[in-house]
């Protein structure tokens, strides 16, 4: 059967980024030749649940893409490759997704993965309240005709759910064990590694044990995976000047002293987007809003470069747009589009109508803490007033209450942002907002099964969206990988889901 494989590249202060991204650190022993490599990773929290239905993505994937297979996987440049499905095929209207698993499959139990078993875990995700069930929204029935195919009949096309199927939503749960109480903490899976209960520590430290029977264990050279919760990064960063650990990302102000000790640093660009989003594009709460001039305005009151420079420490690039710099996506022309000119925002801002401004009212959050004098400074000085209003940390500002706040999203696939930012169910659109050109485009994207024609696409919505300054974004975000001899740090930034395989160990 033809693949038709859809590309899918995967999309503050320093300190801000740093409490919101995944960190890593190694330890080696052996090498992978040997099979007796080691590995320790250090994470910031302990994974929520590893019940399918509660699956969380960030550094928690570290642990429970260990345990389980998913039926795609996105590689280290955020393509779609076969994992658990060998191959899979769209009808031509993009309403049914058929998926072919490889054969000779086994659970940890050595019970056979079957297309059943498939059918079963995707089931029970829909019908389960919890973070995965949206992300199959679209898929009216699952049906399971032999023991090796799967067919996914969707009631309308979604370019979102190819990715999906490459994290939690494509996980394979044993259906022996996928009810059982203990699964949330000591699961079931066909993954690479199994969960050693006896060593492990739960909410401390979680250790894996690499399955030798599993179909693609050279892709897993570490013997042993030791997964601790260090929420301190100068911890976790004292370990790695001390040879604890081996790899891990480090803060701008740590990178010097790493390179001094003789480690080595790998740099990743777009790992975050620092986003002022624009939100009530409709005016409900700030009527300026409606008017594209305002919206443009606020995008040319911002000096990025010295924002990057000066909060981020050089650690970003300055972007007018929500896309991933490694997205297909994305287009390089556009962050030429609202160059710093506060002069010239005031006088946009004059031809609306507003040239004595007027006042918006921003949530003051944890991840806004630090960038909230810049931005006072540069509505300021167009004649905008920042009225911040603190906001407890378990308030969403994404409900509606406040016409603009601040937010640094994860780089995600461009079908992924464009279901969360643009799509009138998606979180980050809280006012539901719409444009006929923007819903023509996104209809046609999700209608599309060829890779090129849909790249060329996104580009049509990100050049729509910039033009209409839905969004003011800031900045993308990097982080510093130091490693040690024998692990290296194999991500580039277009994909920046957690997995073991972005690391090799004892070469």
């Amino acid at each position: 059967m033809h693949v038709r494989s859809r590309k899918a590249r995967w999309t503050v202060t320093a300190v801000a980024v740093a409490a919101l991204l995944p960190i890593s650190s190694c330890g080696t022993s052996g090498s992978s030749s040997s099979g007796a490599a080691t590995l320790t990773l250090g994470v910031q929290a302990p994974p929520n649940s590893l019940d399918p239905v509660q699956l969380l993505e960030g550094q928690q994937m570290y642990l429970w893409s260990a345990i389980y297979d998913t039926l795609l996987y996105s590689d280290n440049d955020a393509v779609l490759r076969p994992n658990a499905a060998e191959s899979w095929q769209y009808s031509d209207d993009a309403r049914t997704l058929t998926l072919n698993l490889r054969p000779g499959m086994k659970f940890s139990t050595g019970a056979p993965v079957t297309a059943a078993a498939v059918k079963t875990t995707l089931d029970r995700t829909k019908a389960t309240p919890g973070p995965l069930q949206s992300n199959l929204d679209a898929v009216r029935s699952v049906e399971a005709p032999d023991d090796r195919k799967v067919v996914l009949r969707l009631s309308h096309p979604d370019p979102n759910l190819l990715g999906s199927l490459a994290q939690g939503n494509g996980v394979i749960g044993d259906p022996a064990t996928l009810t059982a109480p203990n699964t949330a903490l000591d699961p079931v899976g066909s993954g690479p590694y199994v969960l050693d209960r006896q060593a492990t520590v739960n909410g401390s430290k979680y250790v894996l044990h690499r399955r030798d029977d599993y179909w693609n264990a050279a892709a897993y050279p570490a013997k042993t995976v030791t997964v601790r919760v260090i929420p301190d990064r100068t911890a976790l960063f004292n370990a790695l000047l001390s040879g604890e650990v081996d790899a891990g990302s480090v803060d701008v102000s740590q990178a010097q002293a790493a390179q001094k000790a003789g480690l080595t640093l790998k740099r990743v660009d777009g790992v975050a987007v620092g986003e002022f989003v624009l939100a009530d594009r409709g005016g409900k709460l700030a009527p300026a809003l409606a008017d594209v001039r305002v919206r443009r305005a606020i995008n040319m009151a911002f000096d990025r470069r010295k924002i990057v420079d000066k909060i981020l420490g050089g650690l970003g690039q300055p972007t007018t747009q929500i896309f991933n710099p490694k997205s297909p996506a994305y287009v390089p022309a556009l962050n030429d589009r609202y160059p710093y000119d506060p002069a010239g925002a005031r006088r946009l801002l004059a031809e609306a109508g507003h040239a004595d401004g007027f006042t918006l009212t921003i949530p003051a959050t944890v991840v806004s803490q630090l960038i909230q004098p810049t931005i006072t400074q540069s509505l300021a000085d167009i004649g905008i007033t920042a009225n911040w209003k603190p906001v407890p940390p378990q308030d969403s500002t994404q409900t509606g209450e406040y016409p603009v706040y601040f937010n640094i999203a994860g780089a995600v696939p461009a079908p992924r942002t464009v279901n969360s930012k643009l799509a009138p169910t998606g979180s980050t659109n809280p006012f539901k907002s719409q444009a006929p050109e923007l819903t023509a485009l996104m209809d046609k994207a999700a209608a599309t099964t060829d890779a090129k024609q849909a790249d060329e696409i996104y580009r049509q919505i990100n050049t729509s969206v910039v033009d209409n300054a839905w969004f003011a974004p800031l900045f993308t975000t990097s982080t510093e990988w130091v490693t040690r001899p024998k692990v290296t740090y194999r991500g580039t930034g277009a994909n920046p889901l957690s997995t073991l395989r972005t690391f090799d160990v004892g070469k």
